[in-house]
């Protein structure tokens, strides 16, 4: 059609459009919950473009009624889209983890307009807890929902240092008593005031102090700092140095005024860019590699062994060199790469075993029966390890629920095996079952679908 001559309806159908795609780029990175005003902002934008679309009068013309309903399935589906992540299981799933640790910092720290209390070692256990569990979130690779867990898990990752530095802090032989100096009162003051800020900088950071903000408590430690800059301690070796304890504790406390922010506006939420997890993807192409060429091996395991082995010990020295950042998502991710390659050393080191074990010839009426019998399971444990090793599935697979079973199956074998005393079978039983168990372990994390 001559763009001259174009007919309004479609020109205001175009037009429409593009606002409808502006949204969209919107809706793709909203990260917040149907309650939250920009969910409400957006939804009103999109229902109003639907409603001027289905007004466009298409005067009866076939093509410009094809392009309207063309219009409008598409604001539609940005519109489901909008709803489908605010209202995704994995979204609910982070904000009842949020909740659950709102609901911990309120019993924990009090009232906040309270005296400062002492940060509690279980407190401290608890956002622990929960920063684990929201590492185990699933996002589907869905932007949103991958912006939303990394938000919780960096505001619960910032009070967990809080936390942790709190803790540090209590295991200071501090106060001194207020006998040592007469700027001892107003310095426990201050302190005391430093407590109060850590416990509203940690409720406005998950959301349960709305009265507070980020401002105001710059100010509030500001104005400590200049209050301890005031007292003349000179001559004072001990209070001079108490006083600075407490500066660096109120110093400690104002970077993390600007996080929120930060969280905000980051785009670290997508690790797949993160330094540190492309190094760990970098060495998991590499343990592949290996991983294919040693189960390829059928025998003669011990050709392959010191130089494999020696390499697999180099990646494990590489990965522990990698910055997880304080990051739980990067540190699980280091984790279960170090586990893929302790998988595979000792596959190659029980083949090589049974192996030697075969060469040698041990005649078999010299052995203990009890420990031959341990034997011919480490057998079965190799063959199911092997399969282990190569399966790429879900845990709903059927393979993977049958692999479960045989290996539990082995386990059972295991126990019924009586060592009758002897030693010798004893530690070989030991030590097979705590194999079976790694080897089932190990399936359990290959199966769960964890990502970062």
């Amino acid at each position: 059609m001559d763009m001259g001559n174009q007919h309004a309806s479609v020109t205001a159908l175009q037009e429409l459009q593009r606002k409808v795609k502006d949204l969209e780029e919107q809706v793709a990175s909203f990260s917040g919950l149907p309650c939250d005003p920009e969910y409400r902002k957006l939804e009103r934008a999109l229902t109003k473009q639907l409603f001027e679309i289905e007004s466009i009068d298409t005067e009866g013309k076939g093509q410009i009624q094809q392009a309207r309903k063309r219009a409008v399935e598409e604001t539609e589906r940005v519109l489901k889209e909008l709803e489908q992540n605010a209202n995704h299981p994995c979204r609910l799933e982070i904000e009842n983890l949020l909740k659950e640790a709102q609901s911990l910092v309120i019993q924990k720290i009090g009232p906040f307009s309270g005296q400062g209390q002492l940060i509690t070692e279980d407190f401290e256990e608890g956002i622990h807890n929960i920063l684990m569990k929201l590492t185990l979130v699933k996002t589907e690779g869905k932007i949103p929902l991958r912006k939303a867990r990394h938000r919780a898990v960096f505001k619960i990752l910032t009070i967990h240092e809080i936390l942790e530095n709190c803790l540090g802090q209590q295991t200071l032989s501090l106060p001194l008593s207020t006998d040592t100096h007469p700027s001892i009162y107003k310095i426990n003051a201050v302190m005391c005031e430093v407590n109060k800020v850590r416990g509203s900088l940690i409720a406005l950071l998950i959301g349960v102090n709305n009265s507070e903000t980020y401002r105001h408590l710059s100010c509030v430690l500001t104005g400590l700092i200049s209050d301890l800059d005031a007292l003349d301690v000179s001559g004072h070796t001990e209070v001079r140095n108490y006083r600075r304890e407490v500066v660096e504790e109120i110093n400690s406390l104002f970077k993390y005024l600007d996080l929120e922010e930060e969280a905000q506006f980051t785009n670290s939420y997508d690790l797949t860019q993160n330094q540190s997890i492309v190094k760990i993807e970098t060495i998991r192409s590499r343990i592949k590699e290996i991983k294919n060429i040693v189960l390829e091996r059928h025998h003669n395991m011990s050709d392959i062994h010191m130089g494999i082995k020696s390499e697999l010990q180099v990646l494990i020295a590489q990965l522990d060199e990698i910055n997880a950042e304080k990051n739980p998502c990067i540190r699980e991710a280091r984790r279960r790469t170090v586990v893929e390659v302790q998988a595979i050393i000792t596959y190659i080191d029980l083949k090589e075993a049974l192996e030697r074990r075969q060469n040698l010839g041990e005649p078999m009426n010299l052995e203990h029966p009890s420990h031959f019998a341990v034997w011919n399971v480490l057998q079965n444990l190799s063959d199911l390890q092997k399969q282990v090793l190569s399966f790429d599935g879900k845990r709903a697979d059927k393979n993977s629920r049958m692999l479960e079973e045989l290996l539990t199956t082995q386990l059972l074998s295991l126990d019924a095996i009586d060592p009758q005393g002897d030693d010798r079978s004893k530690a070989a039983r030991k030590q097979a079952v705590k194999f079976a168990n790694n080897i089932l372990s190990y399936l359990d994390m290959k199966t769960d679908e964890w990502e970062y």
